[in-house]
């Protein structure tokens, strides 16, 4: 219990000015999959002719690196974790409202000014349907099973964000809206577990994908691909209820680049980059203007 309650502790730092200077580089801190990652990247780098550095590595560690460079940041924009990871940790970022802000549904909107929605992000539990058998997984009630002890893929929600709303998700559904009375179900989940948490969401559904588990608790971009390419698994969306969250992109606090990070933001909230992750990558839009892909219906 002590290690999925320290998820809870979050920390804050003191706001300063950043530069305003037109610059030819960009560093981003993502936890987000590379395969989401590189073509947005590619397009932004040939439409600004900026260059793009990317730091790969779980919400908890990035927001940690945030907080310890602070005075002089390594980093410029923070692209990827929840919304509620994000908005607990709004004094590591500079205030900045995209471009894109009316076409945003009102729901999602960054109404604190610190946290651009970039896409909506289900939670899911993703099945290996090969390894599986007879078991059956309807949500999460179903992961107490004792026969998939120890067959769980979780990674460590002070880490990874997608799993610190699987445990927030799993205290309201399994408390029937009162998280209080859901604790002894999350230690029997912990107990599921057998002491092993992993170090970050790729490890979760890469884990289910390559056979190492027959479930895993995971965000739905993650299991999406693999059931769009064709490979043996499936997604389920727990029936005590499925918490549907944002995640979101944000400017570090004193970056260095700006003037590029401003013009990030308002890139991967557009039009363009939104119809492409709703199409192509397995993502739903925060744009109105936006559809939803025929996998995810």
């Amino acid at each position: 219990m002590v290690i999925i309650l320290s998820m809870f502790l979050f920390s804050c730092s003191n706001q300063n000015t950043s530069s305003s200077t037109k610059t030819s580089t960009l560093v981003v801190f993502s936890p987000h999959p590379l395969e989401l990652i590189d073509p947005i990247i590619s397009e932004f780098e040939a439409d600004f002719d900026v260059q793009v550095n990317i730091v790969f590595a779980g919400t908890g560690e990035l927001l940690a690196k945030i907080e310890d460079e602070i005075e002089e940041p390594s980093g410029d924009v923070m692209w990827g974790g929840s919304i509620t990871t994000l908005e607990s940790n709004s004094t590591l970022f500079h205030m900045y409202n995209s471009s894109n802000e009316d076409e945003v549904y009102p729901e999602h909107k960054n109404e604190a000014g610190y946290v651009t929605r970039f896409s909506i992000i289900p939670s899911v539990i993703m099945i290996k349907d090969n390894l599986i058998g007879d078991i059956v997984v309807d949500g999460y009630l179903d992961l107490l099973n004792p026969r998939l002890k120890g067959k769980i893929a979780f990674a460590d929600p002070s880490k990874s964000s997608s799993s610190f709303e699987h445990v927030i998700n799993q205290l309201y559904a399994m408390g029937e809206g009162n998280p209080d009375s859901a604790w002894a179900y999350l230690e029997k989940f912990i107990g599921q577990l057998e002491g092993k948490l992993l170090s970050g969401s790729p490890e979760v559904y890469r884990g289910v994908a390559n056979g190492q588990y027959s479930i895993g608790l995971t965000f739905e971009e993650a299991a999406a691909k693999y059931v769009r390419d064709g490979a043996p698994v499936s997604i389920v969306y727990p029936k005590e209820g499925t918490i549907v969250k944002a995640d979101g992109v944000a400017i570090i606090k004193n970056a260095k680049n700006l003037v590029n990070a401003k013009a990030f933001v308002d890139f991967v909230t557009s039009h363009e980059i939104q119809t492409l992750i709703s199409t192509e990558l397995n993502r739903r839009s925060v744009r109105m203007d936006v559809g939803v892909a025929e996998c995810l219906k």
